[in-house]
């Protein structure tokens, strides 16, 4: 039987690596979230609304937000 690892599994290295990554998004997120709240709408490609929601994605929000939701 094909067991999942529980927290206590890992190893102190992978427990922090973990915890690396999931701070890593949140502040990606927040980053994202704080941008698009502070620019006004013409400096936005798309509906600000849509790349909040997208910015909840994971890593592949915030980034594709900061790459291409973002006019110069």
């Amino acid at each position: 039987m094909d067991r999942r690892k529980q927290w206590s599994d890992l190893s102190p290295r992978q427990q922090r690596s973990v915890i690396a990554a999931g701070v890593v998004q949140v502040l990606l997120a927040a980053a994202a979230l704080l941008d698009l709240r502070r620019r006004p709408a013409e400096e936005v490609r798309g509906s600000k609304k849509l790349w909040a929601a997208a910015t909840m994605v994971n890593f592949v929000g915030p980034l594709a937000y900061f790459l291409f939701g973002r006019r110069p």
